[in-house]
């Protein structure tokens, strides 16, 4: 229940005959390159009553193997652990945020530098997040451990740490001693993060030559629409700039090279904002591909932003549960929002600037190549959607490797980004290809299939929307037959008729069913027509007798759904079913309608939509 956002593993990791992955759970395991078996497990998580997940590859750092959680939009105060490789024994861990100081000392000397950057009264109950749930890369050279820590929790910075401060090490690049645990550096790449601006995205680890000095750097874009180059051993920023329009931020400050934070973005203080980039961030945990020779960064950019703004009251903590406190609406869907916003909402953001650049164009999605010298494009190509983010892998011979959420496996030409090959998989891809070499053949393999983020929201563009969710593992050599492809979902049908409202219900009761949704059940339930998870608006008659059993009791545990008792009241589960039967009785009509008219259903006619 508390997995953000999907119940994702980003991968594996490998030394000498044991391999190594990491569960949902929080548990590590070291299983036997040969046969599987367990070699030994080690439970990750130091609080179980707090969010704690793991959705991040392992990575194996000299003898030990470390691993990040995730967690930070629920309760969690991040950290990364070290684990003796040959014996699963904990080597060391790094809190990224610093403890309540009322508890005593902190968990090691970096933290207590960190609370200087944290309000007295912050809020230490929902734990600060900066859980690094992704993006872990040991450097051999200085025998370090590169973190890139996630965002802040509360989002608001002004409720998270009220007399103000950075609020080290979230949102931040930290380079920990590999054989100690101590901080070598850092960069908080967003200072005083407001904005679910996790630094968790990949690094590439390179040479490189700048102003007439060959440096090691990691070349670093976060969520935030900055690209870095930042000096390995040094932590010195050399470089950074906007990959796509950044309005959170004033740029470097040039004495310094701390990252300037925009005051105008203070949505807390001044009311509703359009934010650039949104909370899908510029990059997300996709990988991005490197070739040296021609000194670019081949990557998926995502150039759109978000309304955000914070709910009214105070908010006392929500164990296990989302405690952003914040109203997120992603720019690809704000303009059709906008009529259903509360009022004085609507009002701030007709007034915005912003909203004339979201109404002109609501997101660029592109594969790119860029200069992180310089953050700018040599050449860019659109992509479907916002959604279409897939990993990339560049070859020394000049080609780029891509992955669409179309299902087609495209190679590109590296210098000008001209589309060689498109072949068609049938299968929805996002992760990055790779390739090996076999007797003197090359392969390119990729595993496909949709999730990782954002996972209920199938978009009708994608192949898992046609041909559902097919998790392959696709290998292609020239020469190479054709791909066999998933059959076709069978079309869609009317949602069935829902049962009447029980006695009581009013618009009111439907109202606080409406909230009470979005706040817990949207991030699994986007109740779309082709969603992996269940479309709630075409519950069938025995799912709706057997609600509050599955919401309270945990009917459907062993499916995947958790039980909700310890969050919701039965008259909060009663009020959700009613907005449900609401939603599905609309859903109906309009899906009558567009039957009675020969259209499908999945019809996004504003004329006919506009009725219901």
């Amino acid at each position: 229940r508390w997995a953000c956002c999907d119940q994702a593993n980003r991968g594996v990791a490998v030394r000498g005959d044991k391999l190594f992955v990491a569960a949902l759970d929080g548990v590590l395991y070291a299983l036997d390159r040969k046969t599987g078996q367990v070699a030994w497990k080690a439970d990750t998580i130091d609080n179980r009553k707090r969010g704690y997940t793991i959705t991040g590859a392992p990575e194996v750092a000299g003898d030990l193997v470390v691993i990040g959680n995730a967690g930070s939009d629920y309760d969690a105060r991040g950290y990364v652990s070290a684990y003796q490789a040959d014996t699963g024994k904990l080597a060391w861990r790094f809190f990224i945020v610093p403890r309540d100081p009322k508890l005593g000392p902190q968990d090691h000397p970096d933290l207590e530098r960190a609370l200087a950057t944290w309000s007295p009264d912050s809020r230490w109950d929902v734990g600060g997040g900066g859980s690094p749930w992704d993006a872990i890369n040991y450097d051999p050279r200085f025998d370090t451990v590169l973190v890139g820590t996630g965002n802040a929790d509360p989002y608001p910075h002004s409720e998270r740490s009220p007399a103000d401060g950075d609020n080290l090490y979230t949102a931040s690049l930290v380079a920990i001693d590999r054989k100690t645990g101590r901080l070598r550096w850092y960069v908080q790449e967003t200072p005083k993060d407001s904005w679910d601006h996790d630094n968790v995205q990949p690094m590439i680890l390179t040479d490189m030559t700048i102003d007439g000095q060959t440096r090691p750097v990691v070349i670093h874009a976060p969520k935030n629409g900055l690209m870095f180059v930042i000096d390995r051993e040094t932590g010195k920023p050399l470089r950074a700039n906007q990959i796509v329009y950044a309005n959170w931020t004033r740029g470097l400050d040039p004495a310094t090279g701390k990252v300037l934070v925009n005051p105008d973005a203070d949505y807390a203080k001044l009311g509703p904002r359009i934010v650039f980039p949104g909370t899908t961030g510029a990059r997300s945990w996709q990988p991005a591909a490197w070739d040296r020779g021609r000194g670019l960064y081949y990557g998926h950019v995502l150039d759109m932003g978000n309304l955000v703004f914070t709910t009214p009251g105070p908010q006392p903590l929500r164990a296990r549960a989302i405690n952003g406190d914040a109203v997120l609406i992603f720019n690809s869907d704000l303009v059709d929002a906008l009529p259903s916003l509360p009022p004085p909402v609507r009002a701030a953001v007709e007034k915005l600037p912003e909203l004339e650049r979201v109404k002109a164009r609501p997101f660029i999605s592109e594969l790119r190549a860029i200069d992180p010298l310089t953050g700018k494009a040599k050449w860019g190509g659109p992509m479907d959607g916002w959604q279409d983010r897939g990993g990339v892998l560049a070859t020394a011979g000049g080609l780029v490797f891509q992955g669409r959420l179309n299902g087609r496996l495209n190679v590109h030409d590296a210098d000008t980004g001209k589309l060689l090959k498109s072949i068609e998989t049938g299968s929805s891809i996002l992760a990055a290809p790779m390739t090996y070499k076999v007797k003197g053949v090359q392969y390119v393999a990729v595993a496909t299939g949709w999730g990782g983020g954002g996972w209920p929201f199938v978009p009708p563009y994608s192949a898992a929307y046609k041909r559902g969710n097919a998790n392959r593992l696709l290998v292609f050599r020239l020469g190479g037959g054709p791909v066999p492809q998933p059959p076709l979902l069978p079309p869609l049908t009317v949602a069935p008729p829902p049962p009447p409202q029980a006695a009581g219900v009013t618009p009111a009761t439907i109202e606080q069913g409406r909230g009470l949704f979005f706040q817990n059940c949207v991030i699994c339930h986007s109740n779309q027509p082709r969603s992996i998870s269940p479309d709630l608006r075409r519950m069938s008659k025995d799912t709706h007798d057997a609600f509050e059993q599955i919401v309270l009791e945990g009917l459907y545990v062993p499916a995947g759904m958790p039980r909700w008792d310890d969050l919701l009241k039965r008259d909060e589960a009663r009020a959700i079913h009613a907005y449900l039967i609401d939603e599905q009785a609309k859903t109906r009509a309009r899906e009558l309608e567009l039957k009675k008219r020969g259209l499908p259903l999945d019809t996004k006619s504003k004329a006919i939509l506009s009725a219901y």
